[in-house]
């Protein structure tokens, strides 16, 4: 039997395969890094979608995006296929566990432990002032603040400022758009990036 062309998403860009998503599981996707970045976004792990494409938080209901814009950090809405684009505007993407799975469930206490550890190192070298945790529960396992909540953190990592953002996953009902560009305005204007939507 012959499969037909991926369908496109009505972004345009094609949609990975049910194989192609099944045999996504447990890869891993670059980095969006650059040194002395104003803000590094740091997700619990790709989702399937992610490992699929290449592309940070690809998932269609995922909110990152939405919120990356409506909190003002980019001038207008970027499809996740131009994350390249955000170290320009003093701005990176990575994961606190580098493997790719279904839902961030799936992934043990001990990979959260380690991602911290592995996110620290990075962080150390990259020299980020911000670093932006967007889940609170990976937070509060990898680091070991059971109690912490969202917005700023008292502690720091490897010299950046922390802060803890909504996890964006369409998976999380607390929050929906508008709530969730709030919480993403929150930081930007702690961080003193300027509001890059226009008017």
């Amino acid at each position: 039997m012959t499969l037909g062309p991926p369908r496109p998403a009505e972004d345009g860009h094609p949609r990975p395969t049910r194989a192609e998503l099944a045999a996504a599981a447990d890869r891993t996707i670059p980095d969006v890094l650059a040194p002395e970045l104003a803000v590094l976004f740091v997700g619990i792990n790709p989702g399937l979608w992610s490992a699929a494409t290449g592309w940070h938080f690809a998932r269609p209901g995922n909110r990152f995006w939405p919120a990356l814009h409506l909190g003002g950090f980019t001038s207008r809405l970027l499809h996740p296929s131009e994350q390249d684009e955000l170290p320009a505007v003093g701005l990176g993407i990575t994961n606190m566990a580098a493997r790719a799975s279904a839902r961030a469930d799936e992934l043990s206490i001990e990979e959260l432990l380690d991602g911290a550890a592995i996110l620290t190192d990075r962080v150390t070298r990259y020299r980020p002032r911000w670093v932006a945790v967007v889940g609170v529960t990976a937070y509060r396992i990898g680091f070991r603040r059971p109690k912490a909540t969202f917005g700023p953190q008292p502690e720091s990592l490897a010299g950046a400022r922390l802060w803890v953002l909504p996890n964006p996953s369409g998976l999380n009902a607390h929050f929906t758009p508008v709530t969730l560009g709030a919480a993403f305005a929150e930081l930007r204007v702690a961080t003193a990036l300027p509001d890059r939507r226009p008017g």
